[in-house]
Formats: structure tokens, sequence, C-alpha cells
């Protein structure tokens, strides 16, 4: 039996660049879920009978949000709902289920690498046909149908065993629970050299990888143990928890520092990685040397022609704005396209739909290929991984070598947490006001070559997106980026991202803050940072 339920809008369920987030009391609040789950429904076309995949990360409030929304995918007229085992679903093995069941779509169930707990953060994300987060379009329909929906659907009927994998039926719909990780570890197989890998760890390759109590995992020990041969302690933290062990699971060197201060200690092992917290984020860390995401991503471009996957080379590369150039040169090496795209994994999609780009990334630690529509964790590590059996070189050996080849892009990334957000509008409107007047300005050794709000004209779908960060030039090459972010819960994050390119081989050595330090005292001079929020420092340096 299906039931109409009243329900009255709730006017702050506009979708940022990954879904819906907010803390878990705002969505315990009494149809405050479910008005957002039927605001989905209610801008989608065409699903009766159709397939929806629904899993999450594990975090609090996981499996009831999984169960409410297997009864309104029923009574909004779904035919199947395909689930993961114990609720669980790393966000790139979602997209993977989407694409290989041929699903209508997906729920993702994440607030990604924010913390989790009874008054910590959760989320809703929809995702499409191709496995991808929607583009604008939908979620701006989403956020409109929520300023008015009156009511959702829900069927009476009780709760599905989320923990035994199975098919059963309820409400007229059929549910189907199954391995959370077997369809996306078998896709893995088909992308990298398992031989290689199994041979360089029997060798005495030592790993360590860091699952932060979160959705990897029961990935990571499937693949880096069982399929591979690793020892099973290289993999740690590996039981997801609904409160990630009362930790943050964002795979930085502040919330990694123990992974972190185990790959520059004495006895490191050999190569060191770490997840977050759905599993799309990662962190490279070699025996002494932490590898940039902005790296990276120009390293795995660069040698990925060693997986079998990529054998045949790439289609192209992308970036999100904010990400370093140093992909740029790989790309222009290769003879490839380059794609500078605003962040959020969405708008990689319509390039790797049509064929224009293999391997992209962000700065904020993601990466991935045309395999899933989504960033991947485990496949950046795998990837790592092969081009290490193949090459037979330490992680510093490949940085260096490419640095020697391409030159050294130092990166920083400043984030300032949990401004308030009328500050932080303030600080970057006054910022945007000046942009037209920056061009010959010197600030320190640094002149100002140009300035702008960054704009996206999608080479596919001709839209348009506008105001994505605001970007300021030197000359010489050296970059500042200012965005907000639109992946936190409280206040709001103010990200400034600093780049210099170095080509001379005798200045690739340098302190990454040391060598920022022009960038760093002119992104304060010209945003009166300090003034304007009464911080003295970052949040969190990466």
């Amino acid at each position: 039996m299906n039931r109409t339920v009243s329900v009255t809008p709730f006017p702050d369920q506009k979708p940022g660049t990954s879904g819906l987030r907010k803390k878990v009391p705002v969505f315990q609040t009494p149809g405050y879920t479910e008005a957002f789950i039927q605001s989905i429904f209610d801008s989608l076309d065409g699903f009766e009978g159709e397939s929806l995949v629904i899993g999450g990360d594990g975090r609090f409030y996981n499996r009831e949000v999984i169960q409410t929304a297997i009864r309104m995918a029923a009574a909004n007229g779904f035919g199947r709902v395909l689930v993961g085992q114990g609720g669980i679903l790393s966000t790139p093995a979602a997209s993977h289920l989407i694409r290989k069941k041929e699903a209508f779509g997906g729920l993702i169930l994440s607030a990604s690498h924010n913390p989790g707990g009874p008054t910590e953060d959760f989320g809703i994300k929809y995702n499409i046909a191709n496995g991808g987060p929607a583009p604008e379009k939908i979620t701006e329909a989403i956020h409109a149908r929520s300023q008015v929906i009156d009511q959702y659907k829900i069927a009476d009927f009780g709760e599905v065993d989320l923990d035994q994998i199975g098919v059963s039926e309820a409400g007229g719909m059929t549910i189907e629970v199954v391995d959370p990780v077997a369809d996306y570890a078998e896709l893995m197989e088909t992308l990298f050299d398992f031989d290689a890998i199994r041979a360089l760890l029997k060798d005495g390759f030592n790993i360590a990888f860091d699952a932060m109590h979160a959705v990897t995992g029961p990935y990571a020990s499937e693949i880096l143990v069982q399929r591979l041969g690793a020892d099973r302690a290289s993999v740690f933290n590996a039981t997801p928890l609904e409160d990630f062990g009362g930790h943050h699971p964002d795979p930085n060197l502040v919330h990694a520092k123990a992974l972190y201060d185990l790959m520059m200690g004495p006895g490191a092992p050999d190569f060191g990685a770490a997840s977050d917290g759905d599993g799309d984020r990662n962190l490279i860390i070699g025996k002494g040397i932490f590898v940039t995401p902005s790296d990276s991503l120009a390293l795995l471009a660069a040698n990925a022609h060693l997986a079998p996957g990529y054998k045949d080379g790439l289609k192209g590369i992308a970036r999100s704005m904010p990400t370093s150039g140093a992909a740029d040169r790989v790309a222009a090496k290769l003879g490839v396209e380059m794609h500078e795209t605003p962040t959020g994994w969405k708008f990689f999609g319509n390039l790797l739909d049509a064929g224009r780009c293999t391997i992209c990334g962000e700065e904020s630690a993601g990466t991935g290929s045309d395999h899933v529509r989504e960033k991947d964790g485990l496949w950046a590590v795998l990837l790592w991984l092969n081009i290490l059996a193949v090459r037979r070189q330490s992680v510093a050996e490949i940085v260096q070598e490419h640095w020697a080849e391409y030159g050294r892009t130092y990166y920083s990334r400043h984030d300032y947490e949990a401004i308030e957000t009328d500050t932080a509008h303030a600080l970057m409107q006054a910022l945007e006001e000046k942009l037209d007047r920056l061009p010959g300005l010197e600030t320190g050794s640094l002149t100002i070559e140009k300035a702008d709000s960054f704009t996206y004209h999608d080479p596919i779908d001709q839209s348009v997106s506008h105001n994505q960060g605001l970007r300021i030039f030197f000359e010489g090459g050296s970059r500042l980026v200012f965005r907000l972010s639109g992946t936190g819960t409280s206040g709001a994050t103010l990200r400034i991202y600093m780049e210099r390119y170095e080509p001379d081989p005798a200045h690739l050595g340098e302190e990454t803050q040391d060598a920022l330090r022009p960038l760093i005292d002119a992104a304060e001079a010209l945003a009166d940072i300090r003034k304007r929020t009464g911080r003295e420092a970052p949040s969190v340096i990466t």
C-alpha cells in the first residue's frame, strides 16, 4: 500500500557541487529527507519500471535513509532497486553499478570527506544514467521543486534486510541486495596488470593503505590483500564505522597525519595511500615524499600507457580550474586535448561521454578516468602500483624524473574553514569588484598580468557556468585562485590556491611554502584576509 503524505517545503534544500549536505539533525527533521528525495523523483521523467541504485558510505543515518529511499522508490514507480549489502557502496562503485546494470540512476548517501556521527554531516546526491553526478539543469530543477513541494509518496512495507545478499519483492518492486565490492573489483582487474603488481609485492615492496574507517576498507581488503597478496596489516582502519572512528575521513596531510608520519619516518614502507569517506578521493605518499594531487594527475596521465586499460594512449586530459597546470604540459607533449572545467566532477561527465578525455582530476585529491563517471580513490592507488610495478623505481625517483622532464609546479591550497557566510561573500565581492583594476599592479616581487572570474563554456552541450572562481595571473606564470567551497555544512570555506611554475632544474628542491611565499603574501595583500576574517592563519594547508 502506498501513502501520500503532506509536507511543507524546506527553504535550504539547494544542492551544492556534490548534492545536498547538512548536519544529521537537519535530515532527521520530520519530512526533510522525504521532501528532498521526492523533489529528486519529481524532477525526473521516464523511470517507471526502471532500476535505481542506492548505497552510501556507512556513516551515521545511512541505513535509516536507505530504508526510506527504498520505500519511496517503490511508491514512485521504480521497478527495481539495487542496494549495496549493509547499505555500503563507495561512490565510484555506485557509478560503476549504475553503468553496468543500466540503471536509470542512483542515490548516493554520503557527505564524502566530511565527519560523520549523530551531530555531524550527512548528504544525498543523485547520479544519472551515465553514472555521474546530476548536471546543473537537474540540480536546479530539484531545488526549484523543493521550494514548492507539498507531498511525498511512500510505500508501507517492513524494513529490508540490508545485510543479506539476495532478491526480494515489496510494494510491487524488486529489491536486490548486492555484494558492494565484487563488480568493482572485477572492473579493476580489467584495467590493471594484477600479475605485475603481485610480483612487485612478492619481491618485498611494502605498502600502507589507510582506509580511515570509511567505505574503502572492504574494497582495499578484497583487492590489495585478497587479490594482490599484500600483507593484511598493510590495510589499516579497514572497518567502516558510522563516525569514522571519531576522525575526519579526509585524506590530506592534516587528517591522515599518522600515515604521513609513517611514510616520513625510519623504516617507512615503499608506498603509502589513503582514501576518504566515500572512496572517491586519494592521498599518495612515497617513502619520504608527498605527491600533490595536481602532480599525481600529471604523473598518472604521463604513465597511464603502462597499464593494460590505457595502453592505447589517452584521448585527452581534463582538470578543474583550481588544479595546477602540471597536467597541461603532459597533454601538450602527448599531443592530446586539455580541458579546464569548474570544480565538481559533473563537469567531466560530458567530456568523458563524448570521448574527449580519458583521465581527469581535481586538486582536492580526486582523480579518475573514463571507467566510471566519478573520481576514484582506489583506481588511483592501483594505477600508481601498476606504474611502480612496471618501472621498478621508487615514488621519489619517478616524481623527480617527471620534474626534470616537465618542470615543477609548486602548488598549495590554503583553507579558511567555517567563516561566517556573509563575511566570506563580502571578501569575495570586494576582490571581484577590483579585478578590472589589477592588471599592471605590483605586489611584492610580483606583477599582475590579468585577472578574471572564471566562466566555463561546455564544448559538448554549450552550457555556460559563471562565477566559478576568481583568478589572478602574474607575469612569469604564477597564479592565485580564490573560491568559496560548496562541500561544507557550516559557514563558508574560503579556499586560496597558489601556483608557481619552475622549469629550472637547479630550483626544483625548494620547500613548497617557501617557494610560494610571494604568492601567499600577495593573497593577503589583495584580499585583506586577516582584517576581514580575523584569522591569522589557514585552518588547513595542503
